[in-house]
């Protein structure tokens, strides 16, 4: 019993000059060309989303976290000098828990969430980049 063989096997076997090329239709092109936009729309998409999601994550936990460590120093035990506490008390006041920037309010919290929403934005954009480079 003879086993068939598989068409990309034999189209393996055979040599590029062997097989026929069929010509390029405009349709083709174009396709060709939607998929390159799309592949490089969200390639870029996902590589400005590396970029900031890291900056975004560190800079709103490190904002998260400023405060509370200084706040800490000046609660605890050792701090037994008043002037010291009242200098540690007046940076930890002077922290601001939002700041406005051209029309957009940032909060530590808010960092972090966009950090984690340019994670997905990340994650999205080599899913489909991906699925657009086997289209093309």
């Amino acid at each position: 019993m003879e086993v068939p063989t598989r068409p990309s096997l034999t189209r393996l076997a055979t040599s590029s000059e062997d097989r026929a090329t069929p010509p390029a239709s405009g349709l083709t092109l174009i396709r060709t060309a939607f998929w390159a936009v799309c592949y490089f729309v969200f390639y870029f998409a996902q590589q400005v989303a590396e970029i900031l999601a890291p900056l975004c994550l560190v800079i709103g936990i490190g904002w998260m976290a400023l405060p509370r460590a200084l706040a800490a120093i000046t609660t605890g035990p050792a701090a037994s000098d008043p002037q010291a506490i009242d200098v540690m008390n007046h940076v930890v006041g002077s922290i601001p828990q939002r700041i406005a920037f051209a029309g957009h309010v940032l909060t530590p919290g808010g960092l972090v969430f966009d950090g984690v929403l340019l994670m997905a934005l990340a994650a999205l954009g080599a899913t489909i980049a991906a699925v657009a480079s086997r289209n093309m």
